[in-house]
């Protein structure tokens, strides 16, 4: 099968949408696909104008221009993907969306003119703009459109489906899941390689991986750090907070005015197997954001055999039960409590642990190229056309 991605994001910038689009790219060309991905993002040499790179088996068309603040969008980008779309000839259209994603959008709607296959996913929380969306889905005759539509977690589905009033999949995020298991059995404060029967057992190790941004709620993390601290005796938990972003000097600030510079480690920016070594020396992982629409950096972690802590109601949910892989919890207050919780009671933080480290989630590549392929056949049954062979 041909496939064509259109991202407003893609490699070398760094985030979720990122890194997911280029993996499934890669491993669908791995898989014997031909695939291509449009990108106004600016290749790592400031390619763009058309440029076409070929990365890891991928056409990765480089459609941007220079912008202020590297913004992923281009004037003319329609043309440009228009005339993309027009070389490539695609089996299918795969569009990455956001709230914001002018660069897909256009692509999406030069694949609905070109009559083309067109499968969206929706990466992102619709909170605050169903309404608007549902509106202009009507106007523009999108509530009708033949379009297979997906979202990657189900509470995120669950506001394109009050949006255009159609069918939504699920096609969730995907991990290298044994690329992120842990190498053994659970070691740390009160496991096998922590203190012995009748030693203190040593502070819970706490770590959060986050763009350090509003929506990713650095700054309440560390507020609700402090109130943990403040009910447990000195010395009880420890956290890392792996990122950056334009929230690091505030996130500073809140932890010197707290008092935690003993307690809270201000890591920056890691590659991926340093973030793998970090988790490696942790027990639980904090997620405090409201609207996350999947969550990978959770995923990675429960993957690594952590146990994750995390808001009700977002994308989490689908690799995390409460009491079983973390614990799930209505607010700030909550999470505070929940951090308390598992620093008394050991004996939970070890059975959670143990069975994360024994039991991996259902979010591997395998699972997500079937369904991503499930998608492409609706597509395709939604224009008349049968699967290629």
């Amino acid at each position: 099968m041909l496939i064509a991605h259109v991202s407003d994001c893609y490699l070398p910038r760094t985030g979720g949408i990122e890194s997911q689009v280029s993996d499934l790219a890669a491993r669908q060309a791995a898989a014997g696909h031909e695939v291509h991905v449009l990108t106004a993002t600016l290749g790592a040499g400031g390619e763009r104008g058309g440029v076409v790179d070929v990365e890891r088996g991928v056409h990765v068309h480089r459609l941007g221009a220079r912008m202020p603040f590297d913004l992923p969008v281009n004037p003319v980008q329609a043309r440009l993907v228009d005339a993309a779309l027009a070389r490539v000839r695609p089996d299918v259209v795969h569009v990455h969306a956001g709230v914001l994603s002018p660069f897909a959008f256009d692509g999406a709607r030069v694949a609905l003119r070109r009559g083309l296959p067109l499968a969206i996913t929706w990466h992102c929380m619709l909170d605050g703009v169903v309404p608007a969306l549902r509106l202009g889905a009507r106007v523009t005759g999108w509530a009708g459109a033949p379009v297979a539509l997906s979202a990657v977690s189900g509470v995120a589905a669950s506001r394109v489906r009050d949006a255009f009033g159609a069918p939504v999949a699920v096609v969730p995020n995907g991990l290298d899941l044994a690329g992120w298991a842990p190498a053994g059995p659970p070691s740390g404060p009160s496991g096998p390689a922590g203190p012995s029967a009748g030693d203190e057992p040593g502070p819970v190790r706490l770590v959060a991986t986050m763009r350090l941004a509003p929506r990713k709620r650095a700054v309440p993390l560390v507020e609700l750090v402090a109130r943990a601290v403040d009910a447990l005796p000195p010395g009880s938990v420890r956290l890392d907070v792996i990122g950056a972003g334009p929230d690091r000097a505030r996130v500073g600030a809140r932890v010197e005015r707290h008092g935690l510079g003993s307690v809270v480690r201000l890591r920056g920016r890691l590659a991926r197997d340093e973030v793998r070594a970090a988790y490696a020396d942790a027990d639980v992982f904090l997620a405090p954001a409201e609207l996350e629409a999947f969550g990978i950096a959770a995923l990675e972690a429960r993957a690594a055999g952590l146990a994750v802590v995390a808001r009700r109601g977002t994308g989490i949910e689908e690799f995390v039960t409460d009491g079983v892989d973390g614990l799930l919890v209505a607010d700030d207050a909550a999470m505070a409590g929940a951090v308390v919780r598992l620093t008394t009671d050991r004996a939970l933080l070890d059975n959670i642990r143990a069975h994360n480290a024994a039991v991996l989630p259902d979010q591997g590549w395998d699972r997500v190229l079937r369904e991503a392929g499930e998608q492409y056949d609706r597509a395709r049954a939604l224009r008349g056309l049968v699967p290629p062979g």
